[in-house]
Formats: structure tokens, C-alpha cells, sequence
């Protein structure tokens, strides 16, 4: 004896039950499988000024997912821009900041409400010491689909880094997902507040120097007058 044939309706229904979740479990793996990206690239110049830009963007759930949002801090609003971001199928935004302080690098964390997980940088001076530092925890994000990267130029040869070297003076990190990672590298050039108070040395140097030889030079009716030794100057150079 066959078994009942189900009711044309209810097989209409079945299926119409599993098509919906089909759709519904296609709509969910992008969420579970992250399907984020974050790249931060920087350049610090001779100046201890910073440039750079920050992408965040993630595979958009359905026509009106904009993805993660960045907006800028009040104290920085003039030296960021941000701007729609969609490319490879991802959506979010884009922000450029520029001549940043090594104080105001440590407010770019603070862009983002959504951010799962945290990534915090920092940088500082010692002399002519240059440290970078920073830490990202992306232990709650899921590894598949997550792509984090960060890259910074700097303006003389890295010393030390636990970084990817790319050239003498620009490092890069991969930040895997799921997990903690941290990052360091140390730079040495001069600092520009002692480039600057040298420069003005030299200007009075050759000021007292000249006004010397020429006292000498009137004293014995002479005309011999020594130029003045070059004043140092500032040099304002950036690169992410």
C-alpha cells in the first residue's frame, strides 16, 4: 500500500518554508563569516606630521546596508575626510586625514561606533627615538572573510619592528581574526624641535662670527668680511 500523497498545498507551502529559509541562511553567512575589511596606511614625516587614510568596509546584508560608518572627532573635523567607500563588493567609507599631531593619531580609534573589537596606535618620542605601538584585538571577529591590515612609512630606516618589512622605512601588518595581536617598531631621526633650535644656533653663529671679523677688520682698517654660516630650515614632507 502506497503512502498518502501529500496535499498540493501543503507541498506548495513546504516549499515556499524552504525556499524562505534558503534565502534566509544566505543572508545570514555573510554576518557569521564577518566579510570585514579595515586597512589603515600612514606616512609620518621628517616633521613628526601624519598622513594617511582608513578603509572600512563589510559585504552589505541587503540594498540598504551602508556598512561601518567612520565619522571624524570634533578636534579633528578639519584635518579628516571621509567619503563613500564600495569597491570588491564591499560598502563603508573612506576617511583621509593629514598633518596630524602623534596626539591626534591616538583619537583616530575613537572614528567608529560599530567597531567589533578594538585597535588602538599609538606614537611617541624619546630624543630621537621614534616608537610605534598598538595593539588590535580582534579576538570576537570571525577569521573567515575578515581582511586587517596596517602599513606606515616612516621617514628614515625602521630600526626594529615585529612587523612585515616592505622597504627600509615602511612596515606592514596582517592582523589575523579571532585573535590578539601587537604591533611595534622604532625609528630614529632628529627631532624637528631640535632641527629648529640648531637652525637658529647657526643663524646667531654666523651673526656673532661676522659681527667679529668685522670689528677685526675696522680695528686694523681691513675689508675682509666672512659670510654667514647657512641657517638650518624645517623640512614638511608626507606620504597611506
Amino acid at each position: 500500500m502506497q503512502p498518502p500523497s501529500l496535499p498540493a498545498p501543503n507541498i506548495t507551502r513546504a516549499r515556499s518554508r524552504a525556499l524562505s529559509l534558503t534565502a534566509l541562511v544566505l543572508l545570514i553567512v555573510p554576518l557569521l563569516a564577518g566579510c570585514l575589511r579595515v586597512q589603515v596606511s600612514m606616512g609620518v614625516s621628517a616633521d613628526d606630521r601624519v598622513s594617511g587614510q582608513i578603509v572600512a568596509a563589510a559585504v552589505p546584508a541587503d540594498d540598504q546596508d551602508k556598512g561601518p560608518q567612520l565619522t571624524p572627532p570634533d578636534a579633528l573635523a578639519g584635518k579628516i575626510r571621509v567619503q563613500e567607500y564600495k569597491k570588491d563588493g564591499y560598502v563603508g567609507t573612506q576617511a583621509f586625514f593629514s598633518d596630524l599631531t602623534f596626539g591626534d593619531v591616538q583619537q583616530l580609534g575613537s572614528m567608529s561606533e560599530q567597531a567589533t573589537g578594538s585597535f588602538q596606535i599609538s606614537l611617541r618620542r624619546t630624543g630621537d627615538l621614534v616608537t610605534l605601538e598598538g595593539k588590535a584585538d580582534l579576538s570576537s571577529v570571525p577569521a573567515q572573510g575578515t581582511d586587517v591590515q596596517f602599513t606606515i612609512a616612516f621617514p628614515a630606516r625602521v630600526a626594529t619592528t615585529n612587523g612585515t618589512r616592505e622597504g627600509d622605512s615602511i612596515v606592514s601588518w596582517k592582523l589575523p581574526a579571532g585573535d590578539t595581536s601587537t604591533i611595534r617598531a622604532e625609528v630614529r631621526y632628529s627631532d624637528p624641535s631640535t632641527r629648529s633650535f640648531a637652525g637658529w644656533a647657526g643663524i646667531m653663529a654666523g651673526v656673532t662670527l661676522g659681527v667679529a671679523v668685522i670689528v677685526g677688520a675696522l680695528a686694523w682698517l681691513a675689508r675682509n668680511r666672512e659670510p654667514a654660516v647657512g641657517s638650518g630650515r624645517r623640512k614638511d614632507s608626507s606620504t597611506v
